[in-house]
C-alpha cells in the first residue's frame, strides 16, 4: 500500500477485514434436528465368552435414548469435534411423594454430519430395584425425560412429555442417590458401537 492510497480505501479495507474475521464464526453455527427421547428396558448382556460358568440371572437396565442429526456446520465439514448433552430424568421418589430429578452431562466427540446418531444414558439394575422395588425394570418409574444438546454454541432441547425446561421446576428434588450412567459405564459399551456418538473419556 502506498502513501497515495485514499483514506476511503483504507476504511473499505478495514471493514472487509472485520467481515472476513466474522465469516468463520457465522459459518460455524450448527443446524441440527433432535427427535423425542425414548426409554426402554434391556437385560444385562452375556459377554466375554464365559457364559454358563456363573450362576447368574440377568437383571434389567433402563435405557434412555435420543436421536439427532447434524444438518450443517460449514460447507466442507464432515464431523463436529464436540457435542454436549445435558440429560434430565424425572423418576418416582421411592422414599416419599413426588419425583427425583436425575442429571448427567455427557460430551461426545468425532460426531459425523448428515447421519442419524444416537446418544443414551442408563439406570443400572440396582437403581431400577431401588426405584421400583423389584428386579424387573418398569418404565413406569420414569415420569419424563428431557435434555439439552449443544453444538458450536447452538442449543436445542428435547422432552418426552410436556414443554422443554420442566427440569427447572422447583417441585422436583435433585438427587444423586440414583446415578445416571453413560453407555461406556455399562456392559453395553461395546454393543451397537457405531449406532451411538463416541463418548469423550476423562483423562
Amino acid at each position: 500500500m502506498t502513501a497515495r492510497t485514499p483514506f476511503r480505501h483504507l476504511i473499505h479495507i478495514a471493514l472487509a477485514g472485520v467481515f472476513l474475521a466474522a465469516v468463520p464464526h457465522l459459518a460455524a453455527q450448527a443446524k441440527f434436528d433432535v427427535d423425542d427421547p425414548k426409554f426402554d428396558d434391556l437385560q444385562s448382556p452375556e459377554v466375554g465368552g464365559n457364559t454358563g460358568k456363573k450362576n447368574w440371572d440377568p437383571k434389567d437396565w433402563l435405557e434412555v435414548e435420543v436421536k439427532f442429526k447434524i444438518d450443517a456446520v460449514r460447507p466442507d465439514a464432515k464431523f463436529v469435534d464436540e457435542v454436549r448433552i445435558r440429560w434430565y430424568v424425572a423418576v418416582e421418589n421411592p422414599e416419599s411423594k413426588g419425583y427425583w430429578l436425575l442429571e448427567k452431562e455427557v460430551t461426545h466427540v468425532n460426531v459425523p454430519v448428515g447421519e442419524d446418531i444416537y446418544a443414551s444414558v442408563y439406570l443400572s439394575p440396582t437403581s431400577v430395584m431401588r426405584l421400583s422395588g423389584g428386579e424387573r425394570a418398569s418404565k413406569a418409574v420414569v415420569d419424563r425425560v428431557g435434555g439439552e444438546i449443544s453444538i458450536l454454541g447452538t442449543t436445542n432441547y428435547f422432552s418426552s412429555k410436556g414443554k422443554a425446561g420442566w427440569w427447572q421446576s422447583g417441585t422436583l428434588s435433585r438427587s444423586d442417590k440414583v446415578p445416571l450412567l453413560n453407555k461406556n459405564q455399562t456392559p453395553f459399551k461395546m454393543l451397537w458401537y457405531d449406532r451411538y456418538a463416541e463418548i469423550q473419556e476423562r483423562r
